[in-house]
C-alpha cells in the first residue's frame, strides 16, 4: 500500500492516508485525523467492556473520516483492511459525504483476505487447523459453532455478530469495484451475490532490481512466518525424515521451537532486506507448504523473481503464481509422503533446478508501473466485472 502510494504521488496524483493512530504510524492527511488506537490485548477492564461495540461501529471513525473528506475532496476512496480498527461504519459516512456534497468519489477494495466472507478472515478453523468454508453463504453463526476467532467462544460471537449486522445493511454493495488479488479469491467472492459483477483480478505487483541473481548454493529454503496454517509443522516432519538434506528456515512464529527439532534444519531467524533477498538467491529451490486458502503471495513471487523456482502447495492463489513443470512444481497440500517424493527429486536433480531457475528469468509479474495502468481503469470506472489480469 505504501509503495503503491509513494509511486502514484511520482506520477502527480494526491495521496492521503486514514487508519489508526499508533506508534508505528508513518504515513496521514493534511488534518491529522485518526481513530483512537485500539489494542484488543490490554487496556483498563472498562475499556476491554467497550472494546466488542467499537468493533462493530465506530462513531470515532465516522467522525474522523469526515475531517478528512471535507478537507481533500478525494475522486476515489481505496479500502484495504478496515475491519475492527475502523469498521464498515467508515463507508456509510463516505457515502453520506457523497451525497450531501454531489461528489463522485468512487470506492474501492482489495480483498486481502477472506474478511467479508469469513469472520476469523482466514477461511481457516483455528482449534481444528481444517480450511473451512460454512460462512461462504452468509451463515455466520458457525464462526461461533466453531470458536472460529483464537478458539474463543466470547471474540467468535462479536466476530460473527459484526459479520451478520453489516451483511444484513448490505453496506459492501456501495464498493465500486472489488478487487481480488487471485482467481481463487474473485471465485470465493463471488459465492456472495452480492459481490458477483462488482470483483475483478488483479495479482500483486513486484519490484524488479537490478540484482536478482545469484550463484546457488547446496540448501532448501523456507522463509515465512512459523505456523501450523502455513504448513510448518507438516515441512519440519518431513524434514526430519531428509536428513541428507540440508534446510534453511527463515522467518519467526509460534512454531519457533519445533523447528529447532530437526537437526538438518538451520534457522535463520527473521530477516529482510538484502539478506533475505541474498538468502533466497542462493537456494536451490524454495518450499511454500501452506495449508490454508493462501490469496496471493509475496513469498512465492519473490523467490521466482530472484531465479529460485518453487515447490508450492496447490491451494489457494498459489498454483496461479507458479508455472507448474518450469518455474517450479506443486504438490497436494497435507501430504507429508508426496512433499517427501518432490523435495528428493528436486534435491537428486540438480540439472533440473537449475533449468527452472533459468526459467525463473523469464517470469513475468507485473511491475509497479504496470500494477498501477490497471489500477488506474479501476479507479476510473472501467474494471469492475473484467478480467483485467
Amino acid at each position: 500500500m505504501l509503495k503503491l502510494g509513494t509511486y502514484l504521488e511520482q506520477q502527480g496524483h494526491a495521496i492521503q492516508y486514514f487508519g489508526m493512530e499508533h506508534a508505528g504510524r508513518c504515513v496521514g492527511n493534511r488534518v491529522n485525523a485518526y481513530t483512537e488506537e485500539i489494542d484488543f490485548h490490554s487496556g483498563s477492564r472498562l475499556r476491554q467492556l467497550v472494546y466488542p461495540f467499537k468493533i462493530i461501529y465506530s462513531a470515532d471513525a465516522r467522525k474522523k473520516i469526515r475531517q478528512v473528506l471535507d478537507d481533500f475532496e478525494p475522486d476515489v476512496c481505496h479500502f484495504n483492511n478496515f475491519n475492527y480498527q475502523l469498521t464498515p461504519s467508515v463507508i456509510l459516512e463516505i457515502v453520506k459525504w457523497r451525497r450531501e456534497t454531489g461528489k463522485k468519489c468512487r470506492i474501492i477494495y482489495t480483498a486481502h483476505d477472506y474478511q467479508l466472507l469469513c469472520p476469523n478472515h482466514l477461511m481457516n478453523n483455528p482449534v481444528t487447523g481444517e480450511n473451512c468454508e460454512k460462512c461462504l453463504e452468509g451463515h455466520f453463526l458457525n464462526c461461533t459453532k466453531g470458536k472460529c476467532i483464537h478458539g474463543s467462544l466470547a471474540r467468535s460471537l462479536i466476530g460473527t455478530t459484526e459479520a451478520e449486522i453489516w451483511g444484513l445493511l448490505r453496506v459492501y454493495r456501495h464498493f465500486d469495484t472489488m478487487i481480488c488479488c487471485s482467481e481463487f479469491m474473485k471465485r470465493k467472492m463471488d459465492s456472495n451475490p452480492l459481490f458477483a459483477g462488482r470483483t475483478t483480478v488483479l495479482h500483486n505487483f513486484v519490484e524488479r532490481e537490478e540484482q536478482r541473481y545469484g550463484e546457488k548454493k547446496d540448501y532448501v529454503l523456507y522463509f515465512g512466518r512459523y505456523s501450523r496454517e502455513k504448513g510448518v509443522e507438516t515441512l519440519v516432519d518431513v524434514c526430519r525424515n531428509l536428513q541428507d538434506i540440508p534446510f534453511v528456515f527463515a522467518g519467526k512464529g509460534p512454531l519457533v521451537e519445533l523447528v529447532h527439532t530437526a537437526a538438518n534444519i538451520t534457522d535463520a531467524g527473521f530477516l529482510q532486506g538484502e539478506e533475505l533477498k541474498e538468502l533466497i538467491r542462493g537456494a536451490r529451490f524454495t518450499v511454500y507448504p501452506s495449508e490454508w486458502y493462501e490469496n496471493c503471495p509475496f513469498s512465492v513471487m519473490e523467490s521466482q523473481m530472484y531465479g529460485t523456482p518453487v515447490l508450492g502447495a496447490d491451494i489457494g492463489g498459489i498454483p496461479e503464481l507458479i508455472q507448474n513443470g518450469k518455474t517450479g512444481e506443486l504438490f497436494v497440500s497435507r501430504n507429508r509422503k508426496e512433499l517427501k517424493k518432490r523435495i528428493q527429486k528436486l534435491w537428486d536433480n540438480r540439472r533440473l533446478t537449475d533449468q527452472y531457475s533459468e526459467n525463473c528469468r523469464q517470469i513475468c509479474f507485473d511491475t509497479i508501473e504496470e500494477y498501477c495502468q490497471k489500477l488506474m481503469h479501476i479507479y476510473n470506472g472501467d474494471g469492475a466485472g473484467e478480467e483485467i489480469v
